[in-house]
């Protein structure tokens, strides 16, 4: 199962917001207004992405629940025996990657207090904060243009909307996007937020 469980998500059924919160709370309210509309055109969005997020509604609402609830580890099982720990570093979320560099910058990290590991986090940890907000600007970008090649993609504004956006001007999207439904146009904006409020 993937972090998507965790994250919350956006319903809109034609240009209308139908739902908003928890993945599992909006699949439960795009169950049951299928079942009362059977032809209705709900689509279903990572708040985080701005993107589509395919639902597998078979079953119960219980079982809809179950299937998206957000994972849990062996320990919150009942009845389950406390994982025995094996050498190493306690599990604090680390994933393994590879990493491919020139001799030199190997070198200077070994050299590094704590070894490459650690000032490879360091760097990458220093890197987020001095950016200038430039990456949350650029996500917010990306989601809020995903969103709207979904939902507005043909309506009137759209390619001058998105040059708005990529260019970070607020009013520009804003005048662009007048036309669209509001709901269209306020989950747009909300996603599209930090990309104007770059630093």
């Amino acid at each position: 199962m993937s972090d998507l469980a965790a994250r919350t998500c956006t319903a809109f059924r034609d240009d209308a917001h139908l739902a908003s919160g928890p993945l599992a709370d909006v699949a439960l309210a795009v169950k049951a207004a299928l079942e009362a509309a059977p032809a209705a055109s709900i689509l279903v969005f990572d708040d985080a992405t701005g993107r589509v997020v395919d639902l597998d509604l078979r079953g119960t609402a219980a079982e809809i629940a179950a299937r998206l609830a957000a994972p849990t580890g062996p320990a919150d099982q009942p009845g389950a025996a406390p994982a025995e720990r094996g050498r190493g570093r306690p599990k604090l979320g680390v994933v393994a990657r590879e990493v491919t560099l020139l001799p030199r910058h190997w070198e200077w990290l070994s050299a590094q207090p704590g070894g490459a590991s650690q000032a490879l986090r360091r760097l990458v940890e220093d890197a987020r904060r001095n950016d200038g907000g430039r990456s949350r600007a650029r996500q917010a970008q990306e989601a809020a243009y995903a969103f709207i090649s979904a939902m507005a993609g043909n309506r009137e504004g759209f390619e001058e909307a998105s040059r708005a956006l990529f260019a970070g001007d607020a009013a520009g999207f804003a005048d662009q996007s007048r036309s669209w439904p509001a709901d269209i146009r306020a989950y747009a904006a909300r996603l599209a937020a930090d990309a104007f409020t770059q630093g």
